[in-house]
């Protein structure tokens, strides 16, 4: 039996929404994607969305410089 591939399915979401999801503008949405830092998919005409994986992506946790005191 052949295996199967099994990919969830895309979230795909405005750029109003990926901007409220990370905290920023509308504006900076479309600069990330002008300058290459998000994908955007443009559907039917002038609809663009976003995939949420890719915004997920953009949220890396700060590092720590080690051991220490944590605020």
């Amino acid at each position: 039996m052949p295996a199967t591939l099994t990919t969830a399915p895309r979230r795909l979401v405005s750029q109003h929404e990926a901007a409220a999801y990370l905290g920023v503008t509308d504006r900076t949405i479309r600069n990330y994607i002008s300058r290459g830092e998000l994908r955007a998919y443009r559907l039917a005409g002038r609809l663009v969305r976003l995939d949420q994986s890719e915004l997920d992506a953009m949220l890396r946790p700060i590092p720590t410089a080690g051991r220490g005191r944590h605020v």
